[in-house]
């Protein structure tokens, strides 16, 4: 049985005898052929001025580098005094040359920092530490080109942006069939529920509503062509009472119209159980390190990532979740999904604009929530 890591298709080192199989974190016990590389925001002169500022408007180049290879990890850390500055800087990878990003999202969110705040967590494949180190170790393989870019969208400038890109080259192309690294960003501030007449989340007018179809769900992403889903980071702003996490998961693999994967409730699809306890936690592969009150202006923020089972999909994808049960609740959902997949992919929704980024309670009505 292929591994996971065969399976993704997207780890890197060459194993020995010719044998063209990757491993996405190399046997320590057998001689890697691969070349290291890293590109960061060192001083040049050899100083200590080891960062790079952004103009408000400006864009920075991180990466730019020639195939066949793959990016290890990821590493930034941000001097910046604008408020919600995670969210006002936006990240776009570009593989191969490509016109459009296969990753766009604001930094922050890419980290899992849907907020625009900083908080720290870690998991198998993000991370953020002490202090203020924004870490990534998805592995982002390319053929020809890869290139990375940073854009300051706030309205002043970063008065420090450093980084660290690890990544690897090879003498011969990668394996045939490798799969492409993507990361999108979606928001709904706010989702609109259908109604606004409950008091509880057991209210029979919302517990007994139905929703075999997953009409008016939170979309996490969409993808044409063949590839696999590796997991989502997702952060929630209510704007009403009691409980977020009624909604169900919802996967649509290959154009069906009911779903292929559904679950039991937004806290056990993120594995956690009973509104989380009320309290954080933070695994490898899933996670609740954001546990807010079950009130008006609670903030919550989950991950799962699917490295167990990333689920494969031939001709397209849809990964969705309920805003409360059958979409009765009318709470911010900000998320980043995280898939590989062959290229070209289909075109991403427009990134929303700075402003409407920014997280802010809606009038939406509802227990809690008045117009």
């Amino acid at each position: 049985m292929q591994t996971l890591i065969t399976l993704l298709l997207i780890a890197l080192s060459v194993l020995p005898l010719g044998a063209q199989m990757l491993s996405w974190q190399p046997d320590l016990t057998i001689q890697q052929t691969y070349t290291p590389h890293r590109v960061s925001s060192a001083d040049p002169t050899g100083g200590n001025a080891d960062f790079r500022k952004v103009d408000a408007g400006g864009t920075l180049t991180v990466l730019d580098t020639d195939g066949p290879g793959t990016i290890s990890h990821i590493w930034f850390t941000i001097a910046d005094r604008e408020p919600y500055h995670l969210k006002r800087i936006v990240l776009r990878m570009y593989w191969d040359g490509e016109n459009t990003p296969s990753v766009e999202a604001p930094v922050g969110d890419f980290f899992g920092l849907g907020f625009g705040e900083y908080f720290r967590w870690q998991s198998q494949l993000l991370s953020v530490g002490s202090d203020k180190s924004l870490n990534s170790f998805f592995p982002m393989p390319f053929e020809h080109h890869a290139r990375i870019t940073i854009t300051n969208e706030g309205n002043q400038p970063i008065g420090a942006f450093y980084y660290n890109i690890d990544y690897r080259t090879y003498s011969h192309t990668l394996p045939s069939g490798t799969i492409y690294f993507h990361a999108q960003y979606r928001q709904a501030q706010p989702n609109h529920g259908w109604t606004t007449e409950w008091e509880t989340n057991q209210t029979p007018l919302v517990d007994k509503k139905t929703n075999l179809t997953g009409e008016d769900n939170y979309v996490w992403m969409e993808a044409q062509g063949h590839g696999q889903y590796a997991g989502v980071t997702m952060s929630v702003l209510q704007n009403q009472d009691m409980w977020w996490g009624e909604g169900d998961d919802m996967f649509f693999i290959d154009g069906k119209k009911e779903p292929s994967i559904a679950g039991t409730g937004s806290e056990d699809y993120f594995l956690g159980a009973w509104d989380f306890g009320g309290e954080p936690f933070s695994y490898q592969l899933y996670g609740a390190p954001v546990v807010g009150q079950e009130l008006a202006g609670g903030r919550s923020s989950v991950y799962r990532f699917h490295l167990d089972s990333p689920i494969p999909f031939n001709q397209s994808f849809k990964a969705t979740i309920e805003h409360g049960h059958a979409n009765a609740r009318s709470d911010n959902f900000y998320s980043v999904a995280y898939w590989y997949q062959a290229e070209p992919h289909a075109s991403f929704p427009a990134l929303p604009p700075v402003m409407q980024r920014l997280p802010a309670l809606q009038p939406v009505g509802g227990p809690g929530n008045t117009r």
